[in-house]
């Protein structure tokens, strides 16, 4: 039985921790905001390669609001305002 949970940053599957390897530096702390604000919007391109900037980003950061390491994040807030 395993005692997986989800990443806090980005919801990825994990055994340990807050924080997945992709989304923490070097150390094992959180990358930036930004850094993995664009690390996902580019995620999200693959996806849906056709989709605009603007659409790529609004989805990006709705589904930040759901993550609890990005959820208070002020970029995030104002975006659900």
């Amino acid at each position: 039985m395993s005692d997986s949970h989800n990443c806090e940053s980005c919801g990825m599957p994990i055994e340990s921790g807050q924080y997945c390897e992709h989304c923490t530096d070097a150390n094992g702390r959180l990358q930036p905001f930004e850094e993995r604000f664009e690390r996902m919007v580019g995620w999200q391109a693959r996806r849906e390669p056709n989709a605009s900037r603007a659409d790529l980003e609004a989805k990006t950061l709705a589904y930040l609001a759901t993550m609890p390491a990005w959820r208070d994040h002020p970029r995030v807030v104002a975006a659900k305002g």
